[in-house]
């Protein structure tokens, strides 16, 4: 006689297939991964974001919960009313996406479900989050610490700070990477451009990706280069529109690209990928940058440390203008060593953010380090 499937449900992100973020992706990439090794996996989804409401895809459950459609109380809402459905589902443990969800691993208390939290980034300290926003943020982290059986954190760095802020350990489980090789370089042409003969930006306009102190040392060097900037933001905002109102004609700005050929093909073409996200642990771009074999440079923070090796597979530059300016020159008269750089760059997805290591973890983490139920 069979025994009986372990039943995980997750939470706090948008929903499955809809890929949006690192949250949607790691539910994928984990989710099916897991399907296939006998695992029942309920994912909650955002009711409105899901034209059509199918109960299973690709053997994944889901469960679609309804929210009110705001910028900061959507998830929390959904997550409510997520958490007390699966409090009193058949799942063996929950797994949550998000310190914001912190308070309710109360809810999982109460019902008696085992429950581990993936906290992600120092949301709290992000300039999106001002006032009562960053206070949240930081007192759900600490009462993440206080309910959730398991604390999960994606690098080093981070579980060294939430041992010195709230006195917690936690599971290190990095975020994951596929390696790549261009296959479709005259996609780039879309945009004017040729091999190397761009530096090159992802991720959103917002102020803690310092998109504009690289635009700003990117204009006062001495490169015949283009800079393409890779990305937007949703709604009308400030720090965005002066960003785009740069008028240097070696700047280009694509907005958002859907279509991952191209967005890989702007990777593995780039003469440099600047990384200058400043807060979180494992970072998705910079991962990707890392297994598409770009040479990177790096807002030198403890996290791009961690995944670049220190100085192994990526340079650092500090948070003002001039030493974007002054890498940039050094990079203009170097091309043999960011040549070799790139070469080398893959070497470093290794079997850390390989992401069917990242699923055994999981796993194991769920089933070891959450009270067995009966």
């Amino acid at each position: 006689m069979s025994s009986k499937p372990f039943r995980i449900a997750i939470i706090g992100s948008r929903g499955y297939p809809h890929v949006y973020s690192g949250y949607e992706t790691l539910v994928k990439e984990i989710a099916e991964r897991l399907v296939k090794q006998g695992i029942e996996v309920t994912v909650y989804c955002h009711s409105h974001l899901f034209k059509t409401k199918p109960k299973t895809y690709l053997g994944v459950k889901l469960v679609y919960i309804p929210t009110i459609r705001s910028k900061t109380l959507s998830q929390p809402v959904h997550s409510f009313m997520a958490f007390w459905h699966a409090g009193f589902s058949r799942a063996n443990v929950i797994l949550a996406l998000n310190a914001a969800n912190g308070p309710f691993g109360l809810i999982a208390k109460i019902c008696g479900k085992p429950c581990a939290i993936n906290v992600d980034g120092l949301e709290w300290l992000r300039p999106k989050w001002k006032g009562l926003g960053a206070v949240y943020f930081r007192i759900a982290a600490r009462m993440a610490t206080w309910f959730f059986d398991t604390i999960i954190t994606d690098a080093e760095a981070m579980r060294k700070i939430y041992m010195e802020k709230f006195g917690r350990d936690s599971v290190v489980i990095a975020y994951g990477a596929y390696v790549k090789k261009s296959r479709m370089t005259p996609l780039i042409r879309k945009w004017l451009l040729n091999i190397e003969d761009y530096y090159l930006i992802v991720g959103r306009l917002i102020p803690d990706n310092n998109a504009d102190i690289i635009l700003k040392g990117f204009v006062e060097s001495n490169s015949t280069r283009k800079l393409v900037i890779v990305g937007d933001v949703p709604y009308k905002d400030d720090y965005a529109d002066a960003v785009k109102s740069e008028k240097d004609p070696r700047v280009i700005f694509t907005g958002y690209i859907k279509d991952p050929t191209e967005l890989a093909e702007l990777y593995h073409n780039c003469y440099v990928y600047f990384h200058g996200h400043e807060f979180g642990g494992t970072n998705p771009t910079l991962l990707k940058a890392m297994g598409y074999g770009t040479a990177i440079a790096a807002l030198d923070t403890v996290f791009s440390r961690e995944v670049l090796q220190e100085e192994k597979y990526g340079y650092y530059f500090q948070k003002d203008p001039e030493s974007i300016t002054n890498f940039i020159n050094w990079a203009e008269s170097h091309p043999e060593e960011i040549k070799s750089r790139k070469s080398i760059t893959r070497d470093g997805i290794g079997t850390k953010y390989d992401w069917d290591t990242i699923t055994s973890l999981y796993l194991s983490t769920l089933k070891n380090h959450i009270p067995k139920t009966g």
